[in-house]
């Protein structure tokens, strides 16, 4: 008689974060604004949103670019070569090209060469969740060992700078984790959902066809109808997880919230009964990142000390498609 064979679970190992140098403030967007006859302010800004700044990559620099050096920060956290991933996820909606997807371009230049998978995830906002929960299944079940799942976004080059109710919304960077097989549990729980009867409040319609862009290749945003969406979701998604895993919301030490809007993260924080302080907030600084603003975050919380090993963290998101989803994991 055979014994069974041990539970297999998921641990962060690492995390790494990049964002680009070019720091953008309100008031720098404010005068490239009024270049083009359209009024915006700092005040604006900050009361709307809670963001004060965010990057810019400079022309020439890829998403593969960004995902790059944030990765080779995660990969020094964990204390492991590049030789030693088997699975590569790069959440993105802003790929280097149409094929081949992102993750594979960052393999090539890790200097990967032994084949292990690596894809793209198209979930927008939430797709550092789709990806993670991926990533967590494949090693579950024995597909992979070692993951690389980074979120890397450059959304400055999909603004329309003529909307000013968008542009200043968004920003470019990467961040990144490093997964690995554990005998003790890591990741503890996660639900994702989508719902794309709301397509339209929230994407880019634009793609290539016959070697020309063919539709309207800028990104374009209900922020009404999306605020509204994001509120409800985002507090049922994680109480959803917490019952999945057996906890209360008294267990969360750390929220992470997608980095979209201060007031809808301040929002869910409330509906969880958590203190202020126990959110990571990084938009005021950093803008949307979109895929990357959830990596980026739990990096910029782990490295400031704030987040401690035996931490319980909430990681949720919600963007275009309409997608949504949460991660609960013990840090």
């Amino acid at each position: 008689m055979t014994s069974a064979s041990p539970t297999r679970y998921t641990r962060i190992a690492g995390t790494g974060s990049h964002l680009p140098p070019r720091r953008v403030t309100n008031d720098d967007l404010a005068r490239e604004l009024a270049g083009r006859g359209i009024e915006t302010s700092d005040q604006w800004i900050v009361d709307r949103t809670g963001i004060r700044a965010r990057h810019f990559a400079d022309d020439g620099v890829a998403c593969s670019d960004l995902a790059l050096a944030a990765a080779r920060h995660a990969l020094e956290a964990a204390s492991c070569r590049p030789e030693d991933v088997d699975l590569i996820i790069v959440a993105t909606s802003t790929p280097d090209m149409v094929f081949p997807s992102t993750a594979c371009i960052l393999q090539a230049k890790l200097g990967i060469t032994h084949g292990g998978p690596a894809f793209d995830v198209q979930a927008v906002c939430s797709g550092f969740i789709y990806a993670l929960t991926v990533a967590d299944a494949m090693i579950r079940t024995g597909a992979a060992r070692r993951a690389l799942v980074v979120g890397a976004e450059i959304f400055s080059r999909i603004l329309d700078f003529d909307d000013r109710t968008t542009c200043v919304l968004f920003g470019d960077g990467a961040g990144a984790v490093v997964l690995e097989a554990s005998d003790a549990p890591g990741l503890l729980s996660s639900e994702l959902h989508a719902d794309g009867r709301h397509v339209g409040i929230l994407c880019v319609p634009g793609t290539l066809a016959g070697g020309r862009v063919s539709g309207d290749p800028l990104l374009k945003m209900d922020g009404q109808a999306v605020f509204k969406l994001a509120v409800g979701v985002l507090a049922d998604v994680a109480f959803a997880v917490l019952a999945k895993a057996g906890r209360s919301e008294v267990d969360i030490d750390w929220l992470i919230p997608h980095q979209a809007n201060l007031r809808i993260m301040r929002g869910t924080a409330r509906k969880l009964k958590l203190a202020p302080d126990k959110l990571i907030v990084t938009v005021d600084e950093q803008g949307n990142t979109s895929a990357a603003s959830i990596p980026l975050a739990l990096d910029q919380g782990i490295r400031s000390r704030r987040i401690a090993r035996g931490d319980t963290l909430l990681l949720e998101g919600v963007g275009g498609g309409f997608t949504w989803g949460a991660v609960l994991l013990d840090y």
